[in-house]
């Protein structure tokens, strides 16, 4: 087993003026720091109360943000120890940086799902944007840590930075690849240089798309982030009553032409079969150890891979169970996602982060502002935003501020401030 896979580079630590050393802890490796600063930190409690598909806290079993990046850690984590069998590739992948970087992958998550991001990003458009993954690498190196002067972030690792940093093209090289501003996957233009950092200050040839390179540890990642919601989705989608035979029956018979290959596969009678037998649950959760040994690891050549072994390898996915992982994706896809009931909800989360943005965008926003300006936010965001430089930062404020609520604080913001009959001056913030 090969025991020097990192080197100095990869544990190096982000800082605003330079690489900095890693943290000097004796009892601890670089990437363990990793995982517990991000385990211990409010960004991270917070996912407790943050939508995954259903609305947190409507049920006790449903996942969350926090339950879904557990799994997430946990599967990442697994993969790394099945990816050190020699068959497998045979490489000393760092159990513990996977396993952080499962934790961390959606700190940048607003409340109420995908709806929430969009909004934001909707609501940013002449500030910058809003995507998730960007959010999560601003927490890493900006704002994770509180204090009254300013936040701050923790200093991660090169390898961890990387492994999180999903997407790697900036706002604006995607706005002129499509010709439009993009709706998602893409770094705000200021973190150009923790890209830079991330690449040790070289540059990406012409022909790379930045969107598709990734560490492996990062491809891990993103193969426990796909099995965890595309098997755990279908299991919370029919207790919630979405996906019953009926249900499952009518999507397949209405699939497109180019997708008639889903209900021909066998993963598709078996899904039927384990509704019927009362079983899913258990089977699924058994698929999980299936979609972690379809994984092994192939040698690649590319413009990092002679410094650092982190990018001299690639993960490949059987094919067979990447089909399995379309099928299930497609089934929540259109009949959960896309239901009345849950696009309801949708709207509703929208609406509130609408009314909740333009509120304080008439507060704090010098073009927006309306009469006397009122001290609607609470400190420490409120003297950051006042003190910010100009109209950009104070607006990206306001968006980390709504991005960092879980969904029950953003609903008791919206009743507080818009609702004539909810609060109180003696409430607690």
């Amino acid at each position: 087993m090969p025991d020097a896979f990192y080197s100095d580079f990869d544990s190096a630590a982000w800082g605003e003026n330079g690489p900095q050393p890693p943290a000097d802890d004796p009892h601890r490796t670089p990437y363990q720091v990793d995982r517990d600063r991000v385990i211990f930190s409010f960004a991270f409690r917070r996912l407790q109360s943050k939508t995954q598909v259903f609305q947190s806290g409507e049920y006790d079993f449903y996942r969350t943000r926090l339950t879904h990046s557990l799994e997430v850690a946990r599967i990442a984590r697994s993969i790394g120890e099945w990816l050190r069998r020699p068959e497998m590739g045979g490489q000393a992948i760092d159990l513990d940086l996977l396993e952080a970087i499962g934790l961390a992958h959606d700190l940048g998550h607003p409340p109420y799902g995908h709806i929430g991001e969009r909004k934001l990003n909707e609501l940013m458009a002449d500030y910058g944007g809003f995507e998730g993954n960007a959010q999560t690498l601003r927490i890493l190196t900006q704002l994770i840590y509180e204090r009254p002067d300013g936040a701050t972030g923790m200093r991660p690792t090169r390898a961890f930075l990387d492994g999180v940093l999903k997407y790697k093209s900036l706002r604006s090289e995607e706005t002129k690849r499509k010709g439009q501003l993009p709706a998602n996957h893409f770094i705000y233009d200021d973190q150009a240089n923790i890209r830079d950092f991330v690449f040790g200050g070289r540059t990406a040839p012409e022909d790379v798309v930045l969107n598709k390179f990734k560490s492996v540890e990062c491809q891990i990642m993103d193969w426990a982030d796909d099995t965890a919601y595309s098997l755990h989705d279908i299991v919370d989608g029919a207790k919630a009553g979405f996906l019953t035979l009926d249900s499952i029956q009518a999507w397949a018979a209405t699939l497109p032409e180019d997708l008639h290959w889903m209900r021909e596969h066998a993963a598709y009678e078996r899904l039927l079969d384990s509704i019927k037998q009362n079983k899913l649950e258990p089977r699924f959760a058994n698929k999980v150890g299936n979609f972690i040994h379809a994984c092994k690891l192939a040698p690649v050549e590319n413009f990092l891979s002679g410094l650092t072994q982190r990018h001299a390898y690639t993960v490949v996915i059987d094919p067979e169970v990447e089909r399995e992982r379309d099928i299930y994706k497609q089934l929540a896809l259109d009949v959960i996602f896309r239901s009345t009931r849950i696009q309801q909800i949708e709207f509703k989360g929208g609406v509130i982060l609408d009314k909740l943005f333009n509120a304080l965008a008439d507060h704090y926003l010098d073009g927006r502002m309306t009469g006397r300006a009122l001290k609607v936010l609470p400190e420490p965001v409120h003297s950051w935003t006042v003190g910010a430089a100009d109209e950009v930062s104070r607006a990206r404020y306001l968006c980390d501020f709504i991005a960092s609520l879980t969904d029950p604080q953003a609903a008791r913001l919206y009743k507080r401030l818009f609702d004539p009959d909810f609060g109180s001056i003696t409430d607690l913030s």
